[in-house]
C-alpha cells in the first residue's frame, strides 16, 4: 500500500511540473454500484474533465444504469445520461456548446488467463444532442489486468490495469476516436478501490484531428457489495 500511495505522489508532482509546459488536463471520475437482487445491480457515475491540470473544466458526465451478471464471464448493461460540453477557457464557461442525451446497451465478455484477467466490451450509443440532432456510435474496448500483490482481488489488492478503446460511427469519417489508458489500482475494502491513470484520447472529425493527454483518477464505490464493480469509464 505504500508504494502505492508514493507512486501516486511522484507521478502527481511530475504531471503537475510537466502540466506547466503542456496541454495535460485532468479526468475525475466517482463510480457507484448497489447490488440488490441476486445477478442484478444498478450503478451511477459522475464524471468531470477539465482542458489545463485540476482546472479549466470543460466537459460533464452525469449517468445511470442496471446491470445483468449472467455468468462469470458474460455482463449486460442498459445506461442513460446527460453529458455537457462547456465553452474552452474557464470552469464550464458559459455557453453550453453540446448538450447531450445518450442511451447504450454493452455487453462485457471476461478471460481469465491464470492470474490475468482479459475483458472485451461492446457498447452501442443512441445520442440525442439539444433535443433535436440524432447520432449512433459503437465502440469496442480491449482491457487487461494484471495482479501485483497476489491479493486475489481482495482487500489490499495492488493491480496494473491497461485498455485500448476505439469508436465508430455511421456517419463519415466512420473512425472518430481512440482512447488508451494504463495506470495501477488499489482495493482498499470490499467497498472502496482508487485508480490513478495516465490517458490518451484522440479525437477526428471531419474538420480537424486532436490529441489530448489526461491524468485520470477514478474512485469506485460498492454501496452494496456483491457483483465485481461495473467498468463504465
Amino acid at each position: 500500500m505504500k508504494y502505492f500511495f508514493a507512486w501516486v505522489i511522484v507521478s502527481l508532482f511530475y504531471l503537475n511540473a510537466f502540466a506547466q509546459k503542456s496541454h495535460f488536463g485532468s479526468w475525475t471520475i466517482v463510480n457507484t454500484q448497489l447490488s440488490f437482487v441476486n445477478k442484478w445491480a444498478i450503478f451511477g457515475e459522475l464524471q468531470l474533465r477539465s482542458q489545463s491540470f485540476f482546472n479549466n473544466y470543460f466537459y460533464y458526465e452525469a449517468k445511470g444504469g442496471i446491470e445483468y451478471t449472467l455468468s462469470k464471464k458474460f455482463k449486460f448493461a442498459l445506461g442513460v445520461g446527460n453529458f455537457g460540453t462547456y465553452t474552452n477557457g474557464g470552469n464550464f464557461e458559459k455557453p453550453k456548446t453540446i448538450d447531450e442525451l445518450r442511451i447504450w446497451e454493452q455487453a462485457v465478455m471476461s478471460h481469465q488467463l491464470k492470474a490475468l484477467k482479459l475483458e472485451q466490451r461492446l457498447r452501442v450509443e443512441q445520442r440525442i444532442y439539444s433535443g433535436a440532432d440524432y447520432r449512433n456510435r459503437f465502440r469496442y474496448r480491449l482491457a487487461l489486468t494484471v495482479p501485483l500483490n497476489n491479493k486475489n482481488g481482495k482487500s489490499g489488492n495492488l493491480y496494473f490495469t491497461c485498455f485500448e478503446e476505439i469508436f465508430f460511427t455511421d456517419k463519415a469519417p466512420h473512425f472518430s476516436r481512440s482512447r488508451f489508458l494504463f495506470g495501477p489500482g488499489y482495493t482498499f475494502n470490499k467497498y472502496v478501490t482508487l485508480q490513478p491513470a495516465y490517458v490518451y484520447q484522440y479525437d477526428i472529425s471531419k474538420n480537424s484531428k486532436q490529441g489530448k493527454h489526461f491524468l485520470q483518477v477514478s474512485l469506485l464505490l460498492k454501496i452494496n457489495p456483491g457483483n465485481p464493480l461495473i467498468s463504465s469509464k
